[in-house]
């Protein structure tokens, strides 16, 4: 197993749709993943998505960690998920709820970025087998992030305000005031990155 090296916004191969896995039992693949899994524990992560490993396939690992689930989530901690070919659904299409996420690939920032509160996603797992889960809270956030790097999308393209952008130490030091009724967590940060360091 290694540790790979992350892309950075701005390089291509995180701007376009990355290819289905035709065979998910492919020794290459079972490869990707562990190294990949190896690369999110150094990072630091919660999720990381094989374009940012310069590996254009539709490849998706997550966790949700006990300090990131609260009380209003369906769902508590989930462990380590690995998804190839992931498909996504929202649930209930007019509910978003903003929230603050980082990226690996825009290290030492964070912006506050709508996404769905309730998804159904599905795809195959390293074994082989099927997966199809219901997700909310932050466990829908953290997914949707990492679909996002699969069809070549970085959050800062889904957010609504720019000047909801910034640098994370500047950010948790003078927070932004964001409240509403459809805002989660206070700037900590999702997608892949859990917490800078």
């Amino acid at each position: 197993m290694s540790i790979l090296k992350i892309a950075r916004m701005g390089h291509p191969v995180l701007r376009k749709v990355a290819n289905r896995v035709e065979n998910p039992n492919d020794p290459e693949i079972i490869r990707l993943i562990a190294d990949m899994i190896e690369t999110l524990k150094d990072a630091g992560g919660v999720g990381l998505a094989a374009p940012q490993v310069f590996q254009s396939l539709a490849v998706m690992i997550f966790f949700v960690p006990p300090s990131r689930t609260n009380d209003d989530d369906a769902q508590s901690e989930v462990p380590l998920t690995v998804l190839i070919n992931p498909e996504i659904e929202p649930l209930e299409d007019d509910e978003k709820v903003g929230g603050w996420e980082g990226c690996l690939s825009i290290p030492g920032f964070q912006g506050y970025v709508p996404r769905w509160r309730k998804i159904r996603y599905r795809g195959i797992d390293e074994n082989g087998d099927r997966v199809e889960k219901i997700a909310s809270g932050f466990h829908a956030r953290v997914v949707q992030h990492e679909y996002d790097h699969l069809i070549g999308v970085m959050y800062p393209e889904r957010m609504e305000d720019m000047t909801l952008m910034g640098f994370t130490e500047e950010l948790r030091r003078d927070p932004p005031d964001v409240s509403s009724d459809n805002t989660e967590a206070d700037p900590q940060g999702s997608g892949d990155a859990q917490q800078e360091k």
